[in-house]
C-alpha cells in the first residue's frame, strides 16, 4: 500500500479504522465515499493534487469490492511514452512491431477479474482514448497488431491532478471518455486544506520511521509543529512523509530535529502575505468564506451569496480548485 497517503485504511475493515490519520471532514467523506462506491462495478474517477493519496484510494476501492480477490493492476499514463502505451495497456502479438519477438498480454488482460488503476489518465493520448472507451462500454478489445477480440471483465479506476472540463474545452480530452470515467468522482482534499491534520500525521511519520530507524524520539517540538502547520506543502502529504523521513534519519537519538530552513521557499502564501498565483487567492478566498459560514454553499447566507455568484458558479469552481464540496458542513 502507498505510504504517501491522505488516510491509512486496512483494506480488510469495513469502519474507518483506529490508524486513518486525521479528522479532517473532508477526508472523513472520501472514507464514506469509499465505502459506498467499493461494492459496486461503477467507475471511479480520483480527483487530487500530487500526494493527495490517489492510490491508496484506488487500492482501498479494489480491496473492498467483489473483485478484492482478483488482481489489482496499476499503470501510470505519464510514466509511458506514447507509442508503447496502446501496447502496455492492450498487449500486442508476435510481430506487431520491430522488436515485438513475442505475443504480450497488456494490462487490461491481466487485470481480467479484478481492477485496472489508471493514474494520470489526463495524460492519455487522444488517439488512445477512443480505444480506452470502447473498453469500457464493450469490455472487449484487439491486441495491437492482432485481429482477434478479447473480452475482459475489469473494473477502472482513473485518477488525475490535471483540470479534465478544462482540457475537455480545449479539445485535450474526449467528452464521451470523461463522462464515462466521471459516473462517480471523488475530491481529495489537499493538505493545507486540512492542517488540523498535520500534528497527528507528523506523529505518525516519526513513530514509523524511528521504528525501522531503531531510534527513540521523546517528543515532536512544538514549535516546528507550529512551523509545520504554516507551510503550503505543494507535495502534500507526500512532501510531509518525505520531510519527516529525512528529519529522523539527519537526528541523533532523543533529539529529533526538523530542518525548517528547507521550508522558507516554498513557505505558506498568507504567512508572508504574498500570494502566487491568481488560482491560489482565489481558493484562499472561497476557503475563508467557506469558513466564515460553516461550509454552507447555497442559501441566502451560504457562500455563494456571499461571494455574489451563483450557487452552481461557486460549485464548479471549487471543483476546479479542488475545494471539497462544504468546507465545514454538507453541502446545503
Amino acid at each position: 500500500m502507498a505510504s504517501s497517503a491522505v488516510a491509512y485504511i486496512h483494506a480488510e475493515s469495513e469502519e474507518p479504522p483506529a490508524d486513518v490519520v486525521g479528522a479532517h471532514q473532508g477526508l472523513r467523506r472520501v472514507w464514506t465515499s469509499v465505502q459506498m462506491v467499493a461494492p459496486t462495478d461503477s467507475p471511479v474517477l480520483i480527483q487530487g493534487e500530487t500526494g493527495t493519496g490517489k492510490e491508496l484510494v484506488a487500492r482501498a476501492i479494489h480491496m473492498r469490492s467483489r473483485r478484492s480477490r482478483g488482481p489489482y493492476v496499476q499503470l501510470n499514463c505519464a510514466a509511458m511514452p506514447a507509442g508503447l502505451l496502446e501496447s502496455e495497456l492492450f498487449g500486442h502479438e508476435r510481430g506487431a512491431f520491430t522488436g515485438a519477438v513475442s505475443q504480450f498480454a497488456g494490462r487490461f488482460e491481466r487485470a481480467h477479474g479484478g481492477t485496472l488503476f489508471l493514474d494520470e489518465i489526463g495524460d492519455m493520448p487522444l488517439e488512445l482514448q477512443p480505444k480506452l472507451l470502447r473498453v469500457l462500454q464493450e469490455q472487449e478489445f484487439e491486441p495491437l497488431g492482432g485481429t482477434r477480440t478479447i473480452r475482459v471483465d475489469v473494473r477502472v479506476v482513473a485518477a488525475t491532478n490535471q483540470d479534465l472540463l478544462q482540457m475537455l474545452r480545449e479539445r485535450r480530452f474526449r467528452a464521451d471518455l470523461f463522462y464515462r470515467l466521471n459516473v462517480f468522482p471523488l475530491a481529495l482534499p489537499a493538505l493545507r486544506e486540512r492542517r488540523e491534520d498535520i500534528p497527528p500525521l507528523v506523529e505518525h511519520f516519526v513513530r514509523k520511521f524511528s521504528e525501522r530507524m531503531n531510534k527513540t524520539f521523546l517528543r515532536v517540538p512544538d514549535e516546528a509543529i507550529e512551523t509545520l502547520k504554516r507551510h503550503h506543502w505543494p507535495g502534500n502529504v507526500r512532501e510531509l512523509e518525505n520531510f519527516v523521513h529525512r528529519a529522523v534519519i539527519t537526528s541523533p537519538p532523543f533529539d529529533l530535529r526538523f530542518p525548517l530552513e528547507d521550508l522558507v521557499s516554498s513557505a505558506q502564501p498568507d504567512a508572508s502575505g504574498a500570494i502566487r498565483t491568481l488560482a491560489e487567492a482565489e481558493r484562499a478566498h472561497i476557503m475563508d468564506v467557506l469558513n466564515r459560514v460553516g461550509g454552507v454553499v447555497g442559501g441566502r447566507e451560504g457562500a455563494a451569496a456571499r461571494l455574489g455568484v451563483a450557487r452552481t458558479t461557486l460549485l464548479y469552481r471549487m471543483r476546479r480548485l479542488g475545494i471539497s464540496t462544504g468546507a465545514g458542513r454538507p453541502e446545503l
